[in-house]
């Protein structure tokens, strides 16, 4: 199996509810996201590429116009935590129709990751 990624980031500020009063997610705070796009195949292209890196530029844009430097809690109609980001940002990625599977990885911080996989 073969499997390339490509990075973006974006700056955003959220709220997580559901926590227990004085958890510190409860408060408004942000994070400098990395996303991390995963795609797979048990096979080359003619080329010898999985897909070119730069067919994935979409979401970088789609990123940065939607989500970069917003309140995610005033974007997105869910509690914004990175599994449920990890989940919504792998369902745009797969609009692009691009061969192979589709995992995403968002890291509010750099020891932090959450994925989603197909």
């Amino acid at each position: 199996m073969f499997t390339i990624s490509k990075d973006f980031t974006f700056s955003a500020s959220h709220q997580l509810a559901g926590l227990p009063e004085g958890h510190q997610c409860a408060r408004l705070h942000g994070h400098n996201y990395v996303c991390r796009v995963e795609i797979s195949s048990d096979h080359l292209d003619s080329t010898g590429f999985v897909v070119d890196y730069g067919e994935l530029s979409p979401a970088g844009r789609w990123i940065d116009e939607h989500l970069d430097h917003r309140h995610l809690n005033d974007v997105l109609d869910f509690n914004p935590t990175a599994e449920n980001l990890a989940r919504y940002l792998a369902g745009f990625v797969a609009t692009l129709e691009l061969p192979g599977a589709v995992a995403v990885s968002v890291s509010e911080t750099p020891k932090t990751w959450a994925r989603w996989s197909a």
